[in-house]
């Protein structure tokens, strides 16, 4: 693996991020999504804000979807099943949602043997959790995606994420 995200997959994340009305980026570092919040610190149109814990992130993304300011937590997809106490208390609880952006870890093609749990849980978790997601492995499935996000958000009132798969994360390995 190693290879790292496209600059044209970080171009298109940001530019959906703001036709969307995203300001607010919550992260956990992660490396697969490591290009992307370098990129989001150095664009003056976020507010970045680097989190402890995905529980965190969640909750700073829900308050700011609460007063009407667009957010998105970015975490690896191990974060959901961290996260399961705010993403239900807030989401199935209270119907305040938050937007999530995760890589695919231990999609077809990840190498790492302690990724796969990863792939394993997420998608159960997240049913689990009623969630809205989509799995997406080319950039016009991933504007797509963003930008359908706080529509979502705002007439579910519950979770969303946009998984972005191996292809989108691992640069040239996959194009």
């Amino acid at each position: 693996m190693g290879q790292p995200m496209r600059e044209s997959t970080i171009r298109t994340i940001l530019d959906a991020l703001k036709e969307a009305r995203i300001e607010l980026c919550c992260y956990l570092p992660d490396g697969w999504l490591a290009p992307v919040e370098r990129a989001l610190a150095a664009d003056p149109a976020f507010q970045v804000v680097n989190v402890t814990n995905e529980g965190e992130g969640v909750a700073m993304c829900a308050g700011s979807w609460l007063g009407g300011r667009g957010a998105v937590m970015l975490m690896e997809n191990s974060g959901i099943r961290v996260a399961c106490e705010e993403l239900a208390r807030l989401g199935l609880g209270q119907g305040i949602p938050a937007f999530m952006l995760m890589p695919y870890r231990g999609d077809l093609g990840d190498v790492p043997t302690w990724a796969q749990p990863h792939g394993w849980t997420m998608e159960p978790v997240m049913q689990a959790l009623r969630m809205t997601y989509r799995i997406v492995r080319t950039e016009p499935e991933l504007r797509q995606a963003i930008l359908a996000a706080p529509t979502t958000l705002a007439g579910a009132k519950n979770h969303v994420a946009v998984v972005l798969g191996i292809e989108l994360c691992a640069g040239e390995a996959y194009a």
